[in-house]
């Protein structure tokens, strides 16, 4: 240790250490934005990923997501994707409403 340093900015500096070491993998709509906003500004990503302190993919994909689609919604969920569309269902309420003995 520096002579000059003393025990409570090498606890500080543990505790940098640990927050650089838990990163997280998603973004706040705000934080998004701000990303964003850092890469359009000419920014380079690993600069954003450590002001941000996130996974270098996240911003990755981040920034390709908004290049392709001008957005930085996140994706929907996992789940079973839908077979039919919004027009499908509504025909197919039609259908059932005229038709009430009829089964799907």
């Amino acid at each position: 240790m520096l002579p000059f340093a003393s025990r409570e900015n090498s606890a500080e500096s543990e505790i940098a250490k640990e927050e650089i070491m838990s990163r997280r993998n998603h973004l706040h709509v705000e934080m998004r934005w701000r990303a964003v906003g850092m890469l359009q500004a000419g920014a380079r990503q690993s600069v954003v990923v450590r002001e941000l302190n996130v996974n270098r993919s996240v911003i990755h994909m981040l920034w390709n997501h908004n290049q392709r689609d001008q957005n930085t919604s996140r994706r929907r969920g996992s789940g079973r994707r839908r077979i039919t569309t919004t027009a499908d269902d509504r025909y197919l309420l039609q259908c059932a409403r005229r038709r009430g003995t009829l089964t799907a």
